[in-house]
């Protein structure tokens, strides 16, 4: 195990050991996951494992630190840090490349807050899940490489059996990660944070060494997140805490709390229970998106000129790149949902007309993109009216001046729309099984979404949504 994140000034992390706990038991092991890494799975499964993903037991080269960081929390701005997570180091596959391994739950830090710096094992498992789903469907994410049971209690709003999540991601440093350096006013630690996060995600941006290293930065920053709220958007994902210190430099999706995926459709929707005033709802990820990377491009400000004012034109026309590259993204991305190939100029007014659709029938977006997918009757599919008829006819003209058979729209389709979804009645039901000692389901939901484009599997009691579209479904923040 390496740690180059170490190596930078000190003001960015602080020495944290992990707390050991009583009585350690390995939950979950993500085999696949272990492999890909370089890892013996064998060697990790029992006693040996669950030593070592609780923080009982350091692996060679380890130097556990808690990563500081800032963030604008609902818009507003608050010094943070790894409450509960100890970074131990990091991990260099067969294939060369470096990913984190943190520890989620291991105990206080020096950024703990008064908290006890532990976590639960329901919010633990949900990020397994979560995190594993979206691996499958293609999305950028962190993972899950295991979940132990401390045999200790946590206490939130009850009791609660408390557990450690190994978290593997391709790095931890985040938006606000540079909000944090900036606001210290040390422009030597920033420089030296951008070159290090440019060797880490852009190597090949870094090699060619731009005149500009900050602005490559957030040129190739908004890229990537431009790249990832569109897929978020395409499959229904509503993240649900976007604050700044949960926008990954990777690109990657991070932090599993209040997520839910919709089941009726409607732009509003909001599943967290403390987004009161819809911030963070699944019509506004693009918006609060490109608002959480303009505070990063304020804390390059010192690297893009010496000069503020042409500073700040450096970072507007650096901003601009983000609403073209996601349009053009969910615009790919929905075309590729209704098996259309090439342009036309009505492809946008027809996506438009079918997601008003939904949200006037209320209609459930997984379920409707599947239907459309096996290509039903219109008799068929669900909530079809007047409306969707005309609406069938329009996309059935514009399937006609394309010279792909019905089979190669068929592939397109369902290369892109899942048949599962973690729907989130049944991951609750999952969570609570574990939490009584029954693992059962959620390992069978974790097989299904392992395989969330096999539309020919015969398990509709995985493809269902929620019996009343998903109303007054909340989430939590599971600290």
């Amino acid at each position: 195990m390496e740690h180059t994140f170490a190596r930078l000034p000190a003001l960015l992390h602080g020495s944290a050991i992990p707390t050991p706990v009583r009585a350690p038991r390995l939950v979950v092991l993500n085999r696949p996951l272990a492999e890909a890494l370089g890892l013996e799975p064998g060697a990790l499964e029992g006693t040996e494992g669950a030593e070592v993903f609780s923080g009982n037991r350091l692996p060679p080269g380890a130097a556990p630190l808690a990563q500081a960081y800032a963030g604008h929390q609902f818009g507003h701005f608050t010094a943070l840090g790894d409450g509960r997570a100890i970074l131990l180091g990091e991990q260099v596959t067969p294939r060369g490349e470096r990913f984190d391994i943190q520890l989620k739950g291991a105990g206080p830090t020096p950024f703990s807050r008064r908290g006890d710096g532990r976590a639960a094992l329901g919010p633990m498992l949900r990020e397994y899940v979560i995190s594993e789903a979206m691996a499958s469907l293609g999305i950028p994410t962190t993972r899950s490489l295991a979940v132990v049971a401390t045999g200790e209690s946590v206490w939130r709003s009850r009791e609660l059996p408390g557990a450690v999540l190994t978290r593997v991601a391709a790095s931890h440093l985040r938006v606000g990660t540079f909000q944090w350096v900036a606001a210290r006013r040390d422009a030597e630690a920033l420089r030296e944070l951008v070159n290090y996060a440019l060797q880490r995600h852009d190597p090949e941006l870094a090699a060619a060494r731009p005149e500009c290293p900050a602005q490559a930065l957030l040129a190739a920053v908004i890229d990537r997140q431009a790249a990832l709220v569109a897929q978020w958007m395409a499959v229904g994902f509503v993240h649900g805490v976007m604050n700044t210190d949960n926008v990954a430099i990777s690109g990657e999706t991070i932090d599993y709390g209040p997520c839910a995926f919709i089941d009726s459709y409607d732009p509003a929707t909001v599943f967290s229970s403390i987004d009161r005033h819809g911030r963070y709802a699944y019509g506004r990820q693009p918006e609060i998106m490109h608002w959480n990377l303009t505070r990063l491009a304020e804390a390059l400000l010192p690297l893009l000129d010496p000069d503020e004012a042409k500073a700040i034109t450096r970072a507007e026309e650096t901003l601009d790149r983000f609403e073209p590259a996601y349009q053009a993204a969910v615009l790919a991305g929905m075309r590729q949902k209704l098996g259309l190939f090439g342009d036309d100029s009505e492809d946008v007014d027809l996506i438009r007309e079918l997601l008003d659709w939904m949200q006037r029938r209320r209609a459930d977006y997984t379920q409707t993109w599947s239907d459309l997918t096996a290509g039903l009757a219109i008799k068929d599919v669900r909530r079809a009216d007047q409306d969707f008829m005309h609406w069938h006819g329009r996309w059935q003209a514009r399937l006609s001046r394309q010279p792909q058979t019905t089979a190669e729209v068929r592939r397109l389709q369902r290369a892109a729309n899942p048949a599962f979804v973690p729907r989130n009645h049944l991951v609750e039901a999952a969570l609570e099984a574990a939490e009584q000692g029954d693992l059962v389901p959620l390992e069978r939901l974790v097989q299904v979404l392992q395989s969330p484009f096999d539309h020919d599997r015969d398990a509709p009691e995985y493809r269902t949504g929620a019996p009343d579209g998903g109303e007054g479904y909340q989430t939590f923040c599971g600290t």
